[in-house]
């Protein structure tokens, strides 16, 4: 992406488990005789997973809450609220003790569609109708006339990480009153709880708002309003909002639910759309009603307490984050006073190091994956999260960093299970991407078409939707990008499973780069020898310089990658060995970056010259230095590491909150803790006027102008990523432990459950900066060597054994 936009903006434009038996048989008869049990399709047609064992919340950790004296401004939704997801559902949580908002979304509520037409440029559509934009679901709001903020005191608002709650606390008239609010994956719903302690009570009102021109209709029956509606696209969705409470009186009111002097009030939100991810079904469920879906699940949860839904809740997201633990040392008393918006602030403008609150962070990026990545789609530039219905960018998937960072962390950081709406989502979408590539890619107004003329396989654009549609460039080596990004999941894995479902995909870009590849002849510098090479036809290095260059430096390196792991997946599947060597011996004559002669830097193109911005956001033709590892110490030469180094260096330490965290995690690789540290530091800084950094909710910003500012997820990844990178360095067969540890963090601290590739998981202590115990943990890896400081044990594990070094 680009210091405004990854590229000009479109026109403007309207903004538009397994569960019981008796729950399946229940929720199949809401969809309709059309969906048979046992084949219920995904995302919002799927019934709610069985709900797990229930079990209490616990008090919230030192880097686990965020907390604030003041709700969110109803304005500043997207850098103020609180975010909850299960994700599929997601909400932007207000917490004004009078005027509740909710910001409801649907993953996959989606205008647009598969977008399959060139314009006279060769560029893909990219508008909100044509290929689509992500969109809000609705809006709730609960007003409560006689709790005005000026009315109460005491008010406090927060986020317990561990436990997946947004809550706030007040006092008024010499009652407190509380309210929580989850998004239960184990229910998919929404949940507001209001309650209280000293007699007082709740009298107001609930509304469902759509944003799309739909009408909401009230059940005279019972406490519960609905809308539902569908896009010119075809795409149908629905949503349900029903009250109770054990006091009072709840009841509808025209378009409204009006509650009366209750001590307590439940609120249960549900909502969804037809989508299926089918390329064959149009990426439709045929006969499923997603209103009746979301009523069933809405009043089974109702039947539900209201504390049982709380502790089952968090029973199911304890599960998750729970896999890892973060110590970075103590933070001072004076910090910890602090609520979390000051204490940022108090960061930049102290300069002193605050540890519980970069831990924090980093937890509220595992809490982001959690929240939007589980069973559905994946998260996109702005994850779940909305509070509009004109994203930039249309809230898309972007392939050239964006969608990658977003997955860096995840098994990095114990959250392997959260990987997998990535797998599904390119495995659902390559019916659609091939099919297109064989149609479009070769179109004599694509700029990047192959110069043989023959087409194979499949590739995407810049740009990707959820109905197999592609917008704007297309983009060659995306592909092979995706694909990396798949197999380093394996890495960590060991799954073989997931090896062979992405097979094809490997097989499919591998035969795509088989036809587009050109021959053409090199000098070596060194001894004058001139040899035949292959190199990519002409692409664009993302975003950066000339868009019709050969054998650029990010093509070279990803397809090379791609090569590699088609070939070990043939090796450990047993499959198409003819074909992973005919693939092996086009690797081995793949054109390798070098150094330029002029700049002495790692060439970005086939040429000496700089052709571009010498601090680009990117960082493509880095990327054999992270994610890939191809350019280390001891695999390349030294005039190579440097020439990436001094690269490097020329990039900068100052850019948008993505490209800081890819050169931190650029400068761990290069074991330079210092630099590594303050691109972290430089993230955490407030978002305010024109600053980019960190907004008062943590989510990252970059600000377009005083009251413009831009959400992009992908750095709330992409950060904690390079922090775990600082702690814990890994390839197949090689762990490093502490490459980069900065002096901030270097007193004491602790990290559990890391993941390492190569089918481990690592326990790590440290004290003054060394190594004091590691406990190495297989999930299939069998060998590994561990260093620290030069230092090498080698440990051999069986599957799910485990060992602990202490002596270094």
């Amino acid at each position: 992406m680009n210091d405004q936009h990854p590229h000009p903006q479109p026109p403007a434009q309207p903004e538009p488990g397994h569960p019981s038996r008796r729950r399946l048989l229940t929720l199949a008869a809401a969809v309709g005789s059309a969906t048979a049990l046992g084949a219920l399709p995904a995302f919002a047609a799927s019934p709610a997973p069985e709900r797990p064992a229930a079990a209490p919340p616990r008090a919230p950790g030192r880097a686990t809450e965020m907390w604030y004296g003041t709700p969110a401004s109803a304005d500043s939704m997207i850098e103020q609220a609180l975010p909850v997801g299960n994700g599929r559902l997601g909400a932007l949580v207000g917490n004004d003790p009078a005027h509740e908002l909710l910001h409801l979304t649907d993953a996959t509520l989606w205008t647009g569609g598969i977008n399959d037409q060139l314009d006279a440029d060769g560029q893909f559509p990219y508008g909100r109708e044509d290929f689509g934009s992500f969109t809000l679901l609705g809006n709730v709001t609960v007003d409560i006339p006689d709790h005005e903020l000026s009315a109460v005191s005491g008010y406090r608002r927060g986020l317990d990480l561990a436990q997946g709650v947004v809550t706030s606390r007040y006092t008024r008239s010499g009652v407190t009153y509380e309210r929580s609010v989850l998004a239960s994956r184990p229910d998919d719903v929404v949940v507001i709880r209001f309650s209280q302690r000293g007699g007082g009570h709740y009298t107001g009102t609930l509304a469902l708002d759509g944003t799309h021109g739909e009408t909401t209709t009230a059940d005279g029956r019972r406490a519960e309003l609905s809308l539902a509606a569908s896009f010119g696209n075809g795409l149908r969705y629905g949503a349900v909002v029903l009250a109770h409470s054990r006091s009072g009186k709840v009841s509808t009111d025209g378009g409204r639910i009006t509650f009366t002097r209750c001590a307590d009030l439940t609120v249960v939100i549900s909502g969804g759309t037809d989508y299926a991810p089918d390329a064959a079904k149009g990426y439709r469920a045929p006969g499923l009603d997603p209103l009746a879906l979301a009523r069933t699940k809405a009043r089974d949860a109702a039947a539900v307490s209201a504390t049982d839904l709380l502790h089952t809740h968090a029973a199911d997201h304890r599960g998750l984050f729970d896999r890892m633990t973060l110590d970075l040392g103590a933070s001072t008393p004076q910090q910890r006073s602090l609520d979390t918006w000051d204490r940022l602030r108090a960061r930049t403008a102290e300069g002193d190091p605050d540890p519980e609150l970069e831990a924090l962070y980093l937890q509220f990026g595992r809490y982001l994956m959690i929240s939007g990545s589980r069973g559905g789609l994946p998260v996109a530039l702005q994850g779940l999260w909305l509070d509009g219905n004109d994203p930039d960018w249309m809230g898309d998937y972007h392939t050239d960093i964006n969608i990658q960072m977003n997955y860096w962390m995840a098994d990095r950081a114990g959250l392997s299970p959260c990987f997998d709406a990535l797998t599904d989502y390119c495995l659902a979408q390559l019916p659609s991407w091939t099919e297109l590539t064989g149609s479009h890619f070769n179109d004599p107004a694509n700029r990047f078409r192959n110069s043989s003329g023959k087409v194979a396989g499949w590739t995407v654009a810049f740009s990707t939707n959820i109905h197999g549609g592609l917008g704007w460039w297309w983009h060659p080596a995306g592909n092979a990008w995706l694909c990396n990004s798949l197999w380093e999941h394996y890495e960590f894995t060991h799954d073989l499973a997931h090896v062979a479902r992405i097979f094809p995909m490997l097989k499919g870009a591998c035969e795509f780069w088989e036809a587009r590849l050109l021959t053409t002849t090199v000098t070596d510098a060194a001894t004058g020898e001139r040899r035949e090479v292959l190199i990519a036809d002409s692409d664009w290095s993302p975003e950066h310089g000339p868009q019709d260059a050969k054998g650029n430096t990010y093509a070279q390196e990803v397809v090379r990658d791609l090569f590699l792991h088609f070939e070990e997946a043939c090796a450990l599947l047993g499959r198409d060995a003819r074909y992973g060597a005919a693939v092996a011996r086009m690797r081995k004559r793949l054109y390798l970056p070098e150094v330029s002669p002029e700049t002495g830097w790692l060439q970005e193109w086939m040429s000496p010259e700089n052709l571009g911005e010498t601090e680009h956001r990117h960082l493509s033709p880095l990327i054999g230095l992270f994610p890939g590892d191809r350019i280390r110490a001891g695999a390349v030469s030294d005039e190579l590491l440097a020439g990436a180094t001094a690269l490097l260096t020329a990039r900068g330490m100052e850019n948008f909150g993505w490209a800081n965290a890819w050169r931190a995690m650029c400068w761990a690789r290069l074991k330079n803790a210092d630099n590594a540290y303050q691109l972290v530091v430089n993230n955490l800084r407030p978002s305010v006027s024109s600053s980019n950094g960190t907004s008062a909710n943590l989510f990252d910003i970059y600000q377009t102008g005083p009251d413009r500012g831009i959400f992009q997820i992908d750095a709330n990844f992409g950060t904690p990523t390079a922090m775990i990178e600082m702690l814990l360095y890994s390839r197949p067969g090689h762990i490093e432990l502490l490459p980069a540890l900065p002096a901030a963090w270097a007193g004491s601290g602790s990290a559990t459950g890391l993941g390492a590739r190569g089918g481990f998981l690592v326990d790590l202590s440290w004290r003054d900066g060394k190594v004091r115990e590691a406990r190495i943990r297989s999930v299939g890896g069998r060998s590994t060597e561990v260093s620290w400081q030069g230092v090498t044990r080698r440990v051999e594990l069986r599957p799910g054994a485990s060992a602990t070094l202490r002596k270094f």
